[in-house]
């Protein structure tokens, strides 16, 4: 099955931007800018949704729920269910503290592994959408709460480092939506490890 449909996830509002845990969001807004789409807010949906035409008669949607982290999964499956679309069409973009920042790695099975997000997914669509995730760890300091961490903003110097690999984020991305999930595990997956 081809991509139809691409969330980020992340928070809304101006207090979250830039936080660890909107990564999705990051990546997801960089490639609709690059394609020079235009986002607007499906109130029925409660995500902002822009529309991409790669071909004649061929739809991408990129989405950004607007539920929250932990209601991610409530925004995706109306968007699904309107558009009719299977949970395989689905490629989901989001923050993993257990990859180092920087590095993305594809998947379509596992657990939530402790992210609401993906846990709201799971929840609302079960499993078989495509997963890219997007390196935001190590958690330093170590004792800090967990929860604290995703949602505070980069230090400048991962910032810095977050931008550096933002091009090549994106550029993975595309590998999903045009190869598919296993062509782009293939050859995204080989490269997180080296």
């Amino acid at each position: 099955m081809s991509i139809s449909l691409v969330a980020g996830l992340g928070n809304p509002g101006r207090e979250y931007e830039g936080t660890r845990h909107n990564a999705g969001f990051l990546v997801v807004e960089a490639l609709a800018r690059d394609l020079g789409l235009a986002w607007r807010t499906s109130r029925a949906h409660e995500a902002e949704v822009a529309r991409w035409q790669p071909a004649p008669g061929r739809t991408i949607l990129f989405a950004k729920p607007l539920t929250f982290m932990n209601g991610s999964g409530q925004a995706v499956q109306a968007l699904a269910a309107y558009h009719k679309l299977a949970v395989v069409d689905i490629a989901v973009v989001y923050d993993d503290l257990n990859l180092d920042l920087g590095l993305r790695k594809v998947s379509v099975t596992g657990s939530a592994g402790g992210h609401n997000g993906v846990a709201s997914l799971l929840e609302h669509l079960g499993q078989g959408f495509v997963r890219y995730r997007i390196g935001i760890g190590p958690k330093t300091p170590r004792e800090m709460d967990l929860k604290d961490f995703v949602l505070a903003r980069f230090t400048p110097e991962q910032h810095t480092l977050f931008q550096h690999h933002l091009e090549p984020a994106v550029a993975g991305l595309r590998t999903v939506i045009d190869l598919g999930a296993d062509r782009a595990m293939n050859l995204l997956n080989r490269k997180a490890t080296q």
